[in-house]
């Protein structure tokens, strides 16, 4: 589907993006058709959503599991394996994605999502059923989490690739949906700890709740996702990128397997920049949330509650910023990614909320203090992840979300083990 190495007028260095009007977008000889009641933006936005929410159920229900399993690092064991198989299949993606179509890999990783949520809770029916050191549940479930991932690379590639390919907007409606999806489970984890007691009973009934409310999901997403190619807005765009890949071909010949991974390694070149950027937001982030939410801040006030709301705050805001990007994006590379360095000044911050004067201990600076992380970590990767695909050729765009979604994945795993080993 991509073709041969880009030439070199075409790569852009970071110091040439200071402004928006050397970003390399599509010129369409035909007007785009209108996007009727905004139904491709909605349906890159419930896409996005969907994306991310097998993974909040999975560690929303954590408290459940770790019942049932109390001699494992439940939600170690989890991360590892849902990132690595991720982060694994991501490479696989990457540099075979011009011999497969974006169309199926979605529709295929959203059909395994469906298979990885359905095993808990048949499975806490008919094998585990509620008893605790059934071990064996565990073993499947870590596999489930494992498939997860897997079904992750496939959607979130292919749907960050096919948003990369159209005008910014659609972007943007994807990143906003993937922090839709944990406001989404906050309010899920709020209801049960609001309904449900929080003893074997409760717990089994909030893990159930999560995973169907999760397969509901699933299914929206393929319906919509198969309804949205047929769209005339988005079967624009695709003709559009049909055009400028056979253009190329023409121009170019054939695509060879050397041509090919030249023209990944330039693409990777021209949106290093934004990866690094990317990556750092990332290790910032999870070096910080959720372990230190959940495991060393504490009030007498809010007791157990205290976690639950600041990470809801983190996750409210965190879809505030993704939504900011509708509004206003910073297009020069060098705040953007300036900005996203500048996160690392989070850490002195939240070590003062820590151990510091006490004024700065309380309720009060610490939820502003977690709002903000969530706000600059949406704001900033919304950004990063609208303006990078901009840079590269149009039949080069697919394979520039990807690379961007690889980049994302490796700022996800360092901040997890960064967060293992780092204490405030």
């Amino acid at each position: 589907m991509v073709t041969t190495t880009s030439p070199p007028s075409t790569t852009i260095s970071i110091a040439d993006l200071d402004t928006p009007s050397l970003l390399l977008l599509p010129k369409p000889t035909t007007k785009a058709p209108s996007d009727s009641y905004h139904l491709a933006y909605i349906i890159y936005f419930i896409l996005g959503t969907g994306y991310l929410i097998p993974w909040n159920a999975f560690i929303t229900a954590v408290d459940y599991f770790s019942y049932l399993y109390p001699t494992a690092s439940v939600d170690r064991v989890f991360a590892v394996a849902y990132m690595v198989i991720g982060l694994i299949s991501l490479l696989f993606i990457v540099f075979y994605s011009h011999k497969s179509n974006a169309y199926v890999r979605i529709n295929v990783g959203l059909g395994l999502f469906v298979v990885s949520l359905l095993v808990v809770p048949v499975m806490d029916v008919v094998y585990v059923k509620g008893e605790v050191g059934v071990y064996g549940g565990f073993y499947v479930s870590v596999c489930a989490v494992a498939l997860s991932g897997v079904a992750d690379a496939l959607v979130q590639g292919g749907v960050i690739g096919a948003a990369g390919e159209m005008p910014e907007r659609y972007m943007q409606a994807v990143v906003a949906g993937t922090a839709a999806s944990g406001v989404l489970i906050s309010i899920l984890r709020i209801f049960t700890k609001a309904v449900y007691s929080q003893d074997e009973i409760g717990l089994r009934k909030s893990a159930n709740l999560y995973f169907i409310v999760s397969i509901v999901v699933m299914i929206v997403c393929i319906v919509l996702h198969n309804i949205a190619h047929r769209l005339p807005v988005i079967k624009h765009y695709n003709d559009l990128k049909i055009e400028a890949v056979n253009n190329e071909k023409e121009e170019k010949g054939d695509l060879t397997d050397a041509q090919w991974k030249s023209t990944l390694w330039d693409v990777v070149g021209t949106i290093k920049w934004y990866g690094l950027g990317t990556i750092m937001i990332y290790v910032v982030t999870l070096a910080i949330f959720p372990g230190y939410i959940t495991e060393d801040v504490h009030s007498q006030i809010l007791q157990d509650w205290y976690p639950i709301i600041l990470i809801t705050g983190y996750n409210v805001f965190d879809l505030i910023g993704k939504t900011l990007t509708s509004v206003y994006v910073i297009e020069n590379s060098k705040v953007a990614i300036g900005a996203s360095f500048a996160r690392l000044l989070f850490f002195p911050v939240y070590f003062l909320c820590l151990h510091g004067p006490m004024v700065l201990r309380t309720e009060i600076p610490v939820t502003v203090v977690t709002c903000l992380l969530g706000l600059t970590n949406g704001y900033l990767t919304s950004c990063l992840m609208i303006v990078a695909p901009k840079t590269v050729l149009l039949q080069h765009s697919e394979m520039a979300g990807i690379v961007l979604v690889l980049f994302l994945v490796v700022g996800l795993a360092i901040g997890s083990v960064v967060s293992w080993f780092w204490v405030i």
